[in-house]
């Protein structure tokens, strides 16, 4: 964990928290866990305001050989020091994992390790991380994003879903659930859950807030719903209606309610044992076939393979 002044001292301590403490089945502690500072002395803030100082126990060099190196929230308005740029460049070179939390994407961007690559930050920060790196594709709707070896998370709160996702691709559903339990947090959120971005001032129709009928297509996600379904609900016209939900969520109605039915079909997978037709049918996906095409396709691996990865042990 890199601890650099103007670090939020909340998504610093969540790593500490969730690495630190997660333990094996045999007992062992899998993470070594090291705080590394860019000096000696650093201000921790929160809203950018500095409300105490910390003094990390190891400087960069520690960081030098770590196979996942974390970024927590900063303030964003300095430059990132160039050797924690050198720092990240070095570790992705050579194969590590780099990971940011809330704000300290900027970081990551700076680097050059999001270029291309789907990204997201709290959701106040994000259009300026859009702005400074246009190269990146910031997902506003994402609570974490990532694959293989580079991976970011929304603000706060969301760090804590992206480290446990991190213990389960490392150990498995069972050790990040036990994880889970010991930071008194439930293991079940997952990435392309919304961010709880705040609404406008007021949320009338005539606002052009789309809250009510983003809740109704969540309710509704195991109907077959059309792009003229969703329209009427909004009661606009569905050319209105793709323009409005670009602009709130990223993206395109019938694209978001896949991914709310991808998310309702992994529930039922890791918390009943419906078979996998009957998953596909109540997730909304009508067959299994087309569950297996979208499992595939979004996260390249097959109903059937997931259940055995990520059901939680109280349904085994």
């Amino acid at each position: 964990m890199l601890a650099m002044d103007g670090v939020v001292g909340f998504d610093l301590a969540i790593p500490c928290q969730v690495f630190g403490l997660t333990k094996l089945p045999n007992g062992d502690y899998p993470y070594q866990v090291r705080v590394c500072g860019t000096e000696p002395s650093v201000t921790a803030t929160a809203g950018g305001i500095g409300y105490y100082r910390i003094e990390p126990p190891n400087g960069l060099d520690a960081a030098e050989d770590a196979d996942t190196i974390i970024v927590p929230g900063l303030t964003y308005t300095s430059p990132t020091p160039p050797e924690v740029i050198a720092l990240l460049q070095s570790a992705a070179a050579r194969g590590a994992r780099t990971v940011s939390i809330c704000t300290g994407a900027f970081a990551l961007a700076e680097a050059g390790l999001l270029s291309g690559r789907h990204a997201t930050t709290h959701w106040a920060a994000a259009a300026e991380l859009s702005r400074r790196h246009p190269d990146v594709q910031v997902d506003t709707n994402a609570l974490y994003t990532g694959e293989s070896k580079v991976f970011t998370s929304a603000g706060v709160a969301a760090g804590l879903d992206l480290c446990l996702h991190l213990v389960r691709r490392d150990f498995g559903a069972a050790v990040a659930a036990s994880s889970a339990r010991t930071v008194v947090m439930a293991p079940t959120r997952d990435g392309d859950q919304a961010q709880f971005i705040p609404p406008p001032p007021t949320t009338t129709a005539a606002d052009g807030s789309l809250s009510s009928t983003l809740t109704w297509m969540r309710e509704q996600a195991a109907t077959a719903l059309t792009l003229a379904d969703i329209a009427k609900h909004a009661n606009l016209s569905t050319r209105t209606l793709t323009r409005r939900f670009r602009t709130q969520t990223g993206t395109t109605p019938l694209d978001w309610l896949a991914r709310q039915r991808l998310q309702l079909a992994r529930e039922l997978l890791e918390t009943t044992d419906l078979p996998v037709p009957a998953v596909a049918e109540r997730s909304g996906h009508g067959s299994a076939t087309a569950l297996r095409a979208h499992f595939d396709r979004a996260l390249r691996t097959s109903p059937t393979r997931y259940r055995q990865t990520f059901k939680q042990p109280e349904a085994l």
